[in-house]
């Protein structure tokens, strides 16, 4: 098989497989099962929110498909590679160049530019810095911060940061980016400015998965994903989810 015919093979694919999926930490002596049994599968440029109270397995998902963690058992395909039996150096280079990770609280080095942030991943992945510098910019401009790239994070607004904190995530073009409420740390107005950014990389094309407790930012996906009990509680499009909570309220 030629690589391209391998490429067009994952690219018919879904980008997320992840079956039976069972994620059990002891604590205090007790087993406690953070995921248990879970079946799901995000294709390729979807936009999807996982979400679900404190303790439904949000999180412990969030941190599977991230490759932050490995099941106790079950499989978890990203891309077409399967990570249960991965090192965590294969891990670690796997999130590098498959994922691109947006934060709550951005993450950002704070004595660093802006520019500098965004081509942090790329020195990781062993970018030549002229490349890695083009290519940084062209991230900011694309996320509107043009004429901030110099500026550190302490000389810019909460959602400056953020757009800086997306740059970064996009900069080695990831197969998939993923949010961890990522606009918990803004105000209402500076919320939709960011979601609407996330909407527009969508309609780019990018992958996106918003992990996130809060329903205002849930439906500017187009898939919502609730979670209880470290199970699938519903899986469906917002549209329909917002036309059940009209007909409840």
């Amino acid at each position: 098989m030629t690589m391209d015919e391998t490429a067009a093979g994952r690219a018919s694919q879904p980008l997320i497989v992840i079956r039976d999926l069972v994620r059990e930490y002891e604590i205090g002596g007790q087993i406690i099962r953070a995921l248990d049994g879970v079946n799901l599968q995000i294709s390729r440029g979807e936009f999807v929110a996982i979400m679900g109270p404190s303790g439904s397995g949000k999180s412990t998902m969030m941190n599977m498909i991230g490759c932050l963690d490995t099941p106790t058992s079950g499989q978890y395909v990203i891309d077409g590679f399967n990570v249960d039996n991965l090192s965590e150096d294969q891990l670690a280079a796997l999130r590098n160049e498959k994922i691109g990770f947006v934060f709550q609280n951005f993450n950002l080095l704070p004595k660093t530019t802006a520019l500098e942030n965004v081509e942090l991943p790329m020195m990781y992945a062993g970018v030549p810095g002229r490349v890695r510098r083009q290519r940084a910019m062209e991230a900011l401009e694309r996320v509107g911060l043009a004429d901030r790239m110099h500026n550190r994070p302490n000389e810019l607004s909460g959602g400056q940061q953020q757009r800086v904190s997306i740059a970064r995530a996009l900069v080695n073009n990831p197969v998939l980016i993923l949010a961890d409420e990522p606009t918990g740390a803004l105000d209402s107005r500076t919320t939709e400015d960011i979601l609407k950014l996330f909407e527009e990389l969508h309609q780019q094309g990018n992958t996106i998965v918003i992990v996130t407790h809060e329903d205002e930012v849930g439906r500017h996906a187009k898939r919502i994903v609730r979670f209880r009990d470290g199970k699938v509680e519903l899986d469906t499009t917002s549209h329909e989810e917002a036309g059940v909570l009209g007909r409840v309220h």
